[in-house]
């Protein structure tokens, strides 16, 4: 959800304490346009943005819809000076969370030309701040958001793995665990797997296996009798790697650069139209 005092801290944030720039007297119209095709996300914001200015919204897109370049996804109508002072932080609401909607769909189709069940995530790498604002992006491009924050899941990882050991690991953080949280291990090695499983691991996470690797910690499962147990295939997952983790047949393939390396799609403001 996004806050009033978090639309207040962006506008001020580009506002500064004497706005010159934006004293235009009258009405008018504007419209964010897409200036290059896409999956729109971030409208909401957006939205809240200009209504917090009272700026009307007439008409916008829905998050998840895609457009073409030159498509109108928002238009609004009111004071002059006000529709342009929400105009650039509602570009960039809206441009940054719109390329994060393009980049997980992109990865989506990709995953789901090899396998129709795969789940494309993303992760907690996220812009502090804007971690809603990216998660509910990822969702509008078709992917899922993982966890939202360290309570809606255990990890055990690496670190937690060298200081308890795997099994004393697990053992500690199911004693502090709700019935209702489930616990993911990080593995680093296929004979590791199974062992995870065993100790009551709910999902598997094998951790920086290329796709072969994985497929040999599948069978690692399969073999010990732990083929149901959930399995996500995670880092350095690229673009171009996505449909070969899909294909080596992990339940979630989970992918950072989702939300910190995606570009922003291009978006351009336009008044009196």
């Amino acid at each position: 959800m996004i806050t009033d005092s978090q639309i207040e801290g962006w506008l001020r944030e580009d506002l500064g304490h004497h706005d010159v720039t934006n004293q235009v007297p009258g009405e008018t119209a504007g419209r964010l346009v897409a200036k290059a095709a896409g999956v729109a996300a971030g409208l909401d914001a957006a939205e809240r943005v200009f209504e917090y200015l009272d700026v009307d919204v007439t008409d916008r897109v829905a998050d998840g819809t895609s457009v073409d370049a030159g498509k109108p996804i928002l238009s609004v109508e009111g004071p002059a000076r006000d529709v342009l002072r929400g105009e650039r932080v509602a570009v960039n609401v809206t441009g940054h969370a719109s390329g994060i909607a393009t980049r997980t769909h992109r990865a989506v189709e990709r995953a789901r030309q090899v396998s129709e069940s795969v789940r494309v995530a993303a992760t907690r790498k996220t812009t502090p701040g804007l971690r809603g604002l990216e998660k509910r992006a990822v969702v509008a491009g078709g992917g899922d958001t993982h966890r939202l924050d360290l309570s809606h899941a255990v990890m055990v990882k690496d670190n937690h793995i060298t200081e308890m050991g795997l099994e004393r690991a697990v053992e500690h953080f199911d004693d502090r665990a709700s019935l209702t949280t489930k616990l993911e291990v990080e593995v680093e090695t296929p004979a590791d797997a199974p062992k995870a499983a065993a100790a009551g691991a709910d999902i598997v996470l094998l951790d920086n296996m290329d796709p072969a690797t994985v497929r040999t910690a599948l069978d690692r499962l399969a073999e010990a009798g732990h083929d149901d147990t959930l399995t996500e295939a995670s880092g350095g997952i690229t673009m171009e790697t996505v449909a070969d983790y899909a294909a080596a047949g992990v339940d979630v393939v989970s992918m950072g650069s989702l939300t910190h390396s995606a570009p922003s799609l291009d978006l351009s403001f336009r008044t009196g139209e």
